[in-house]
């Protein structure tokens, strides 16, 4: 066995070094950093050709009991079994609320106004914008969480805005004598203009019939410089629950039916193509692609494909 030897410099360095040792023992410890609290950002933007595209958080929260909203027709143990297959818990959720504006180089295009005018508004100018500089404001149904910010106390939100909407929508709420629709809408109808399936909102801006969460539920594709992006608005509000099965039912779909034929539609149309997606429930940024899984549909969220576009 060797034994090491103690050189003149590392002797030195030894004595030099046992004086600071008590003082580092009896150093008194700096008090702990403040807890902060979670915290996330509340806008993300990206090119998309000529476009600017930004995804608005104007809100989260967490829902308990989940299954009173999603996989009605499922058996308890098939959701529990998804949820645990895919690192998320049961019994609690976390919904989000993306709406989502595009410069278009000549109008500025908001796509629903999320749950309060406060929102949006905060929200907006968090990412350099102001109400009087939405040209369209585009709702793709009226749930109260797509509508709530486009009116309140003060009158509009989006003073210089005209609003477009699907106009079997827009016919079955004038009708239902529902109380959100009539105090957040109705007053504005002389500002709203109607489209139908394959609609333009503005040059590169195409409505799709996605009908059954609402009566004339509308997605909407862009499209600039042959780069496209889907905006689906609620055709699927959990990326596990809804995509993975497209058949669960979900509470606020209100033609069961047809929502999950919609799903099955514009995501296996999505998934063929490869183009991105925004979803105002998916996990924010919101943005993503789906790709075939059984029979329905895996989420990839995006990682950097967006800055690549400049």
């Amino acid at each position: 066995m060797t034994t090491p030897r103690l050189t003149r410099r590392s002797a030195l360095f030894a004595a030099a070094a046992v004086p600071f040792a008590p003082a580092l023992l009896t150093r008194p410890a700096h008090a702990a950093a403040e807890m902060m609290g979670s915290a996330m950002p509340t806008f993300n933007r990206f090119k998309l050709g000529g476009f600017e595209v930004t995804t608005l958080l104007v809100g989260t929260r967490a829902t308990e009991n989940p299954q009173e909203t999603f996989g009605l027709n499922a058996s308890p143990e098939d959701f529990a079994a998804l949820s645990e297959a895919n690192f998320i818990p049961a019994n609690i959720g976390q919904n989000f609320f993306t709406p989502t504006i595009v410069n278009t180089g000549t109008e500025l295009v908001l796509f629903d106004t999320g749950l309060a005018p406060e929102a949006i508004t905060g929200v907006l100018a968090a990412a350099g914008y102001t109400p009087d500089q939405v040209d369209v404001v585009v709702l793709t149904h009226m749930h109260g969480d797509h509508i709530g910010g486009i009116a309140g106390d003060a009158g509009a939100t989006f003073a210089n805005a005209r609003i477009v909407t699907g106009a079997a929508e827009h016919n079955h709420w004038m009708g239902a004598g529902n109380e959100g629709f009539d105090a957040k809408v109705r007053p504005l109808n002389d500002k709203i203009t109607f489209l139908d399936d394959g609609g333009s909102v503005a040059s590169g801006i195409t409505a799709m019939a996605a009908f059954g969460h609402s009566p004339g539920h509308m997605a909407y594709m862009l499209e600039s410089n042959d780069q496209r992006l889907a905006i689906t608005a609620d055709t699927a509000n959990h990326y596990v629950w809804s995509l993975q099965r497209p058949d669960w039912e979900v509470r606020f779909d209100m033609d069961k039916a047809a929502a999950a034929a919609t799903r099955k539609a514009v995501f296996g149309m999505l998934a063929a193509d490869k183009v991105p997606f925004i979803g105002y429930h998916m996990p924010f940024p919101g943005v993503g692609y789906v790709e075939p899984m059984g029979d329905g549909f895996r989420y990839v969220p995006v990682s950097y494909q967006m800055m690549l576009n400049g």
